[in-house]
């Protein structure tokens, strides 16, 4: 067996307290000796020491708390001098390890004490395990020395051959702790001190690494975010000297969108996806595509009004005003508007302005036919409401990307006319009117109808989604006004959503009323004249509607207003005209021409429709408003051979069969009726219905057809001043039909003084018009018996000589 450190006789020495300070075998260390503990032993080990007999010798021992360690270090005074600060010092050179004893007495006043030395013993040749301990120990202590950067170190480290020493050598170590130091201090096998050595220099390291990495991690980002600052820096310095050289403001801070989002007013979800693509901006270069899109995108986000609201006008009677003011007639949507006004004032005075994240917006629909002010109304509506106004035209839009937006990925993307309806508005609650919602269709890049469904679903839009903007818009205080002339061109799931208002057409007065105060002004204007220089009596108003004009609407009257007032200009520029100018009714046939629309019972008696058995006049409703529909009806020769029945005039297929069902009936019924209905196997009947380019479909032609056939087999002439509308059974039954007050006010126009509706339609002249009714005869039946004795006209002939 080997011995680094030979064993000695007990020892006798002055105590040197270390306060948390350890000093392991072979390290040199300085000494304070204004410390009196520190002076009083280094003094005592002074006077102890023989002349001739070595260097004075202390027992250094580790002091914590005021407790002292068991083992001590035997330690040489190699010094005394000054330190570097001055004060006095010593410099003590750590030698053996020393089992502390029992105290005992010596000169001086420092604390003396008998140990006894350690013994270190190791094997000769020194096993595998601890030679590769001492090259792993080595090799860790080079790289804590590198990373350091104590290469001068590194050469006597790789020099120590002692495991013990290489061991203490840690002693030099500035990261272990006090508890750590002794504990090694207290180790006296050497390998294991050399293996508790190496742990704690491997466990340093480690922690060393992870934080280097952390350092590292954050460095980089520090450098990120000063090269970033540069370069934005810069980036002003050159956009500034671009702005001088093309002489824009200086204060131009279109680009800085970051500073434009926060100083916004938006919703919190709208402001984070803001911020994001901000963030996406300035990391993109100002060549990428990706860079134009973000700020088209952000320049959308923030024009739009998202928080901008107008007050609405709760002045009910005023709003009523305003609607009377600017449209005669419409009763319906202006007792719907002015409903809708007064549930909102009681939400808004109990505070239920939002319920549910919804608002308390509104969906219309008005449909009725051209000319009858639907498109001028929503402006009305808007105006009465204090709203602002924006009409989207959906006439021949296919596309389903024009509603909700294109995706940004696109070139050239857009949002849709919905989000560019409420920019161009100024705030979340305008008035939008959608015209023309029936003429929208479909082809291969989707169905724009179908978008419009969440649109116009009060319980779907406040979380209405543009495909361009992806973020949330509020719809829900949005009025819709949809407008339609065909309400069967509308997808049902569409209707659904929307409260119908039907406009049905204006009467004669209102029409004369609208002419005086509303189309008369306006042409006016337009033709140069002023308001007293031309003025029309209103019996040529009058004239005007009814014989040269006949629609539902009031356009073709304005039309014709414009006319005479551009003739009378002409006249009075060309000098055969003096102003001002009274037109009279008699002047307008020198004027404007002849009337294009002479009401039956205003004709000659011969030249009327009428004036021959067989003819009838019903009363049809179509894209322009209820009209009136003759229908013919004649036998063949029974020479010829053509029987059967024969139809003309674009006729559907439910009105084909309601001519079957009438000729059916009066073959089964014409015994009852007197008619002479034998022949009828024999002989071709033909039915036609005049103005054969226009198509006709429906079951209401059902009772004129019948009577057409029965005046044509009794020949008795139809009365030229009745119309009549009814589907017929086979029974003989007038059943139920649509659009009564269209049709009524179609027969008001045509002069027609007498009309036949079913019994179960009674109900529906309660829409018709008081004015209407007082010039109407109406007369409910539930028989076509009924019918045939009202629109019969006395036989002239006898039956069988008309047949």
């Amino acid at each position: 067996m080997a011995s680094e450190s030979m064993a000695s006789a007990p020892l006798t020495l002055p105590v040197l307290p270390l306060d948390d300070e350890v000093v392991l075998p072979g390290m040199v260390v300085p000494l304070d000796l204004s410390d009196n503990d520190v002076r009083a032993a280094v003094e005592a080990a002074q006077a102890a020491a023989r002349p001739g007999g070595g260097k004075p010798r202390v027992l250094l021992v580790p002091r914590v708390d005021g407790t002292y360690a068991g083992t001590g270090v035997l330690g040489t005074v190699e010094q005394v001098g000054r330190l570097s600060d001055g004060d006095p010092g010593a410099l003590v050179r750590g030698r053996d390890r020393v089992r502390i004893g029992a105290g005992t007495t010596g000169p001086g006043a420092a604390l003396w004490v008998e140990g006894t030395a350690v013994e270190e013993t190791l094997p000769d040749p020194l096993p595998g395990s601890v030679t590769e301990l001492v090259k792993e120990y080595k090799a860790l202590a080079t790289t804590w020395l590198k990373k350091r950067g104590a290469w001068q170190v590194v050469d006597r480290v790789q020099q120590i051959d002692g495991v013990g020493a290489l061991a203490d050598n840690s002693g030099y170590s500035p990261f272990l702790t006090v508890a750590q130091r002794i504990e090694l201090l207290e180790t006296a096998d050497p390998v294991a001190r050399l293996r508790l050595a190496t742990a704690q220099l491997r466990e340093h390291l480690a922690e060393q690494d992870v934080a280097e990495t952390i350092a590292k991690d954050v460095q980089e980002g520090v450098d990120k975010q000063q090269r970033e600052f540069l370069l934005r820096r810069q980036l002003e310095a050159v956009r500034k000297e671009l702005r001088d050289l093309n002489g824009e403001a200086e204060g131009d801070e279109s680009d800085d969108y970051r500073a434009r989002v926060e100083a916004a007013d938006l919703p919190e979800k709208v402001r984070e996806a803001a911020l994001k693509e901000v963030e996406k901006l300035e990391r993109s270069s100002d060549q990428s595509p990706e860079g134009s899109w973000i700020r088209t995108w952000l320049d959308t986000i923030l024009e739009l009004p998202w928080n901008e609201r107008t007050e609405d006008r709760y002045d009910i009677r005023g709003a009523r005003a305003v609607l009377d003011a600017e449209h005669a007639g419409l009763d319906d949507v202006k007792e719907r508007i002015t409903e809708y006004l007064a549930v909102r004032k009681r939400r808004a005075d109990r505070g239920l302005g939002v319920v549910g994240g919804r608002r308390g917006g509104a969906v219309l629909a008005l449909v009725g036919p051209p000319g009858v002010g639907k498109t001028s109304l929503g402006e009305s509506v808007a105006h009465a409401m204090g709203r602002e106004f924006v009409r989207v035209a959906l006439g021949g839009v296919r596309d389903e990307a024009e509603i909700r937006g294109h995706r940004r990925t696109y070139v050239g993307a857009l949002p849709g006319r919905i989000v560019r309806a409420i920019k161009e508005a100024g705030s979340m609650n305008p008035v939008v009117l959608l015209d023309e919602i029936d003429k929208v269709g479909s082809d291969f890049r989707g169905d724009p109808a179908a978008a419009l469904l969440e649109v116009l679903d009060p319980a779907q839009n406040h979380t209405f989604r543009d495909h361009y903007l992806e973020v949330e818009l509020d719809l829900s205080d949005v009025v819709f006004l949809a407008t339609a002339n065909v309400l069967e061109s509308i997808p049902e799931a569409l209707l659904d959503r929307m409260e119908l208002v039907r406009l049905d057409g204006y009467t004669e007065d209102e029409k004369v009323v609208i002419a005086r105060d509303h189309l008369l002004p306006r042409q006016l204007e337009r033709a140069g004249l002023e308001p007293g220089e031309v003025v029309l009596e209103e019996a040529s108003l009058r004239k005007l509607a009814g014989e040269y004009t006949r629609e539902a609407g009031v356009r073709t009257l304005e039309r014709a207003v414009s006319r005479l007032l551009r003739k009378v200009a002409a006249q009075h520029e060309l000098g055969d005209r003096e102003l001002p100018f009274a037109v009279r009714p008699e002047d307008l046939r020198e004027l404007i021409g002849r009337p294009h629309h002479v009401p039956e019972s205003a004709q000659d008696p011969a030249e009327r429709r009428t004036s021959v058995p067989g003819v009838a006049t019903g009363l049809a409703v179509t894209g322009a408003g209820g009209d009136v529909l003759f229908v013919e009806a004649s036998l063949a020769d029974p020479e010829t051979g053509a029987a059967g029945l024969t139809l003309t005039g674009q006729l559907g297929d439910v009105m084909k069969e309601s001519a079957q069902i009438a000729l059916s009936f009066l073959r089964s019924h014409g015994a009852e009726l007197e008619l002479p209905v034998t022949g009828l196997k024999d002989r071709g009947v033909h039915i036609h219905f005049p103005a054969g380019a226009v198509p006709k479909d429906g079951p209401s032609a059902g009772v004129t057809m019948t009577t057409a056939l029965a005046s044509l087999l009794s020949g008795r002439l139809v009365r030229t001043d009745v119309a009549m509308t009814g589907e017929v059974s086979l029974t003989g039954r007038v059943l139920p039909i649509g659009g009564v007050k269209q049709k009524l006010l179609a027969a008001h126009r045509a002069g027609i003084t007498t009309v036949v509706i079913p019994k179960r339609n009674e109900a529906d002249l309660d829409d018709v018009p008081a004015e209407i009714l007082e010039k109407l005869e109406v007369h409910p039946v539930t028989d076509v018996r009924q019918v045939l004795e009202i629109a019969l006209a006395p036989a002239e002939v006898p039956v069988g000589v008309a047949a």
